[in-house]
């Protein structure tokens, strides 16, 4: 992926309003799961971020496959209670 264009789309996805988790798919094929945009640095085609445990990953333009909306957490039915 172009640097100019890491950057807007990623810039665009952190800008969203209201806040929506979304995910990084590498070319590696790893997928990185952003939850709050301010988990994430970025300038000059790389960016750093900071999960909730505070690890963090690096990653730059020419890694990134795709920028995508993270898949909906599937919750586990309830049973009702008479």
């Amino acid at each position: 992926m172009v640097a100019a264009d890491f950057e807007k789309t990623l810039r665009a996805f952190v800008r969203r309003k209201p806040i929506k988790t979304f995910q990084v798919e590498l070319v590696s094929g790893d997928r990185i799961v952003v939850d709050h945009p301010e988990a994430l640095v970025f300038r000059a085609g790389t960016a750093i971020y900071l999960n909730p445990e505070g690890e963090w990953t690096i990653f730059d333009n020419e890694g990134v496959a795709q920028f995508t909306d993270a898949p909906a957490l599937k919750r586990p039915k309830t049973k009702k209670v008479d």
